[in-house]
């Protein structure tokens, strides 16, 4: 589906980025991971790349893009998946410091991205993905700057998806709730009464247990993929029905 396409991801060497490369690799794309760490294992096919980057910085995005043009000569999408998911703690009991960094890397850096980038996405009629959270629509509890910040993705997806849309680029987010990650697991034990967490996020999903990041892996590259030509401006959940009706809790 994705033959031929040269894809920036950032955040792509573990988790669902991770999940993400490995299906844009397997559906024919060439990928090039923007990460402050590099990829566990080597991805299907030839030509990846792995860039040294930290989104929240404006000059080392600017060169990660460059370095994909440079050795590719176009660029056909890119996703922007890095993101931190602490504090969990409330409003009023985050710092200055945290609140900033939590939106440099899950919000900043997509305006890097997009300013250096859109201008190779308008030649190829390529297209925008954002990594956003069901958290975004909902709320959390105890995650107040990480909720904002999603909050901006969906609204700034829709904004950037009527700005490019003349130029022929499209924009949409991709909405997981719960997916077994290692990030996940980090804050599940960060929690109180961490023991029963498990059993609350598998309970989360009405189509079954916590997944792992392969489902969003499918979506996403279905997103990127000209079956979705028509699909501009869409949040798309990818939740197992997570953020549906009211349900007994265990």
């Amino acid at each position: 589906m994705l033959h031929n396409k040269i894809i920036l991801l950032t955040g792509g060497s573990a988790g669902i980025g991770r999940a993400c490369a490995q299906a844009y690799a397997a559906n024919g794309a060439t990928v090039c991971i923007a990460d402050k760490q590099s990829a566990a294992e080597a991805l299907p096919g030839h030509g990846h790349l792995f860039i040294r980057c930290d989104v929240s910085n404006e000059a080392e995005v600017k060169t990660a893009i460059a370095q994909v043009i440079a050795t590719h000569g176009r660029l056909d999408a890119i996703h922007n998946n890095a993101g931190i998911t602490h504090p969990s703690r409330p409003l009023h009991e985050t710092t200055d410091d945290e609140w900033d960094l939590l939106f440099k890397v899950n919000l900043k850096s997509i305006l890097y991205t997009v300013r250096h980038g859109i201008q190779h996405l308008i030649e190829t009629k390529g297209c925008l993905l954002n990594t956003s959270s069901m958290v975004g629509d909902i709320g959390q509890d105890n995650h107040a700057a990480y909720v904002a910040t999603k909050g901006g993705v969906n609204a700034l997806t829709k904004a950037m998806a009527l700005d490019y849309a003349p130029l022929g680029v499209r924009v949409n987010a991709i909405s997981p709730a719960a997916i077994k990650t290692e990030a996940l697991e980090a804050w599940s034990k960060a929690q109180p009464g961490h023991e029963k967490i498990q059993q609350y996020l598998d309970h989360l999903h009405p189509l079954g247990k916590m997944p792992e990041g392969d489902v969003i892996a499918d979506t996403a590259v279905f997103l990127l993929s000209n079956a979705a030509r028509f699909i501009t401006g869409c949040i798309m959940p990818v939740s197992g029905g997570a953020e549906l009706g009211y349900r007994t809790i265990l």
